[in-house]
């Protein structure tokens, strides 16, 4: 498995989380491995983790997303924000533009017609203002 389709499955997992946001990362965890397929590693670490540092990221999205409040910002694209900050921020083997561009494809394969506008602004904005 490539780090794409990793990536592609803790997409999957974060976007899950918000729907049964009480319900622990095991737990979704398990329900993904059950019905779709084996969990990599690094999708069960970015997935853990991006939980953990899921304020610091809507921190992040808020003040670069220009006015927009979270609850409008479309679940799918928040799923897809946090993960590219998390690898973005925490994950030293992957360089910023890689986690854009991924995350900008995602948003192309999942999100709505001209969403991927929007997410590559945030993050682009974020990583010009490092």
């Amino acid at each position: 498995m490539n780090r794409t389709e990793m990536r592609e499955q803790a997409f999957v997992l974060l976007f899950e989380k918000e729907f049964f946001k009480d319900k622990p990362a095991h737990e979704i965890e398990e329900i993904y491995s059950e019905n779709m397929a084996a969990l990599s590693d690094y999708a069960k670490e970015v997935f853990e983790n991006t939980v953990l540092h899921k304020d610091e990221f809507d921190e992040i999205i808020e003040r670069y997303s220009n006015g927009w409040k979270l609850n409008r910002i479309p679940k799918v694209n928040l799923s897809i924000l946090r993960l590219a900050l998390y690898e973005i921020i925490y994950v030293d083997g992957v360089p910023e533009n890689v986690a854009i561009n991924e995350a900008v494809e995602l948003a192309k394969k999942y999100s709505g017609k001209e969403d991927f506008a929007f997410i590559n602004g945030i993050l682009g904005s974020y990583s010009r203002s490092k």
